[in-house]
């Protein structure tokens, strides 16, 4: 099977190779033209050449709007696509623009399935992400099934076109408001008088348990290394995912609301080369009550 893959960012990038790895025959491109020398002759130098009878499109962009771009505006890729060929769209993206871009893409005979990932680079690396599947039907995905196995170690079908954006986002703010809660502890222990690493362990074989207290709080917060890979820049824009929808259906969802407004604040303050880790650091920043 004939793949196209456009992204090779940080998870883009071991997604990418283990599809090579997998003895798929793969095209792949990226806006970072250094890494032409890295990927030899899967090398594509735009996005239509990589799609250039592709029966598989696979994208891992940072927006919607950039995949948007990439597959009908100046990068041309679905243009290039056969009819019949099939998009998978691993970003994070707006799910309302997923439906819209599905049918535009219909239009041209080409399938649009949202297939965003959670796991971080580690996982991808060992092709053990979740896949969270929007847009596919039993037959289809069983076609796409070795390329999903390739990448994935749990593939969740979570509804119609963009339901896996819509999944995906909602998981993200949900870590994310985690992430912030666990901080606040943390720093309001530490005030206290308790050890952090303690108070870490009592939170984590307790009823505050989470995935990021076991993960991100304790390999990166802790000992302040802040290097978990992923940017305070994109976990802002996927909880601002979640509350655009909130607002699109209308709802009143404080918590999801506070989040958002806390983790736009950290970006304006830190800066976008900054971890998503580092959000620890705005917390922080900020232990007196302004009153």
């Amino acid at each position: 099977m004939r793949i196209a893959f456009i992204g090779l960012g940080m998870m883009g990038r071991p997604m990418a190779e283990r599809l090579i790895a997998g003895g798929f025959s793969v095209r792949v491109n990226d806006a970072d033209l250094g890494l032409a020398d890295a990927f030899g002759p899967a090398w594509a130098g735009t996005p239509a050449e990589a799609a250039r009878e592709a029966e598989v499109l696979i994208t891992m962009l940072p927006t919607g709007g950039i995949v948007r771009e990439v597959l009908l505006g100046t990068g041309e890729a679905a243009l290039a696509l056969p009819s019949g060929a099939v998009v998978i769209d691993c970003s994070s993206s707006e799910a309302a623009g997923t439906v819209a871009l599905g049918a535009d893409l219909a239009a041209r005979g080409i399938t649009l399935v949202d297939a965003p990932v959670s796991g971080g680079v580690p996982l991808a690396r060992e092709g053990k992400l979740t896949l969270m599947v929007g847009g596919t039907d039993d037959t289809l995905l069983a076609r796409l099934g070795p390329i999903l196995g390739q990448i994935g170690g749990r593939i969740v079908p979570v509804g119609p076109l963009g339901a896996g954006h819509a999944a995906k986002a909602i998981n993200m703010a949900i870590a994310a408001c985690t992430l912030a809660a666990t901080c606040e502890g943390l720093a309001l222990g530490a005030r206290f008088g308790l050890d952090p690493a303690t108070l870490l362990e009592v939170i984590n074989n307790s009823t505050g348990r989470s995935a990021v207290g076991e993960t991100v709080i304790r390999n990166h917060v802790l000992p302040r290394t802040y290097a978990q890979g992923f940017a305070l820049a994109l976990m802002t824009k996927d909880v601002g995912l979640a509350d655009g929808m909130r607002g699109y259906l209308g709802l009143h969802l404080p918590l999801l609301e506070a989040t958002h407004a806390q983790w736009r604040d950290a970006l304006a303050e830190l800066g976008t080369a900054t971890d998503f880790s580092e959000y620890n650091r705005y917390v922080e920043n900020h232990l007196e009550d302004p009153a």
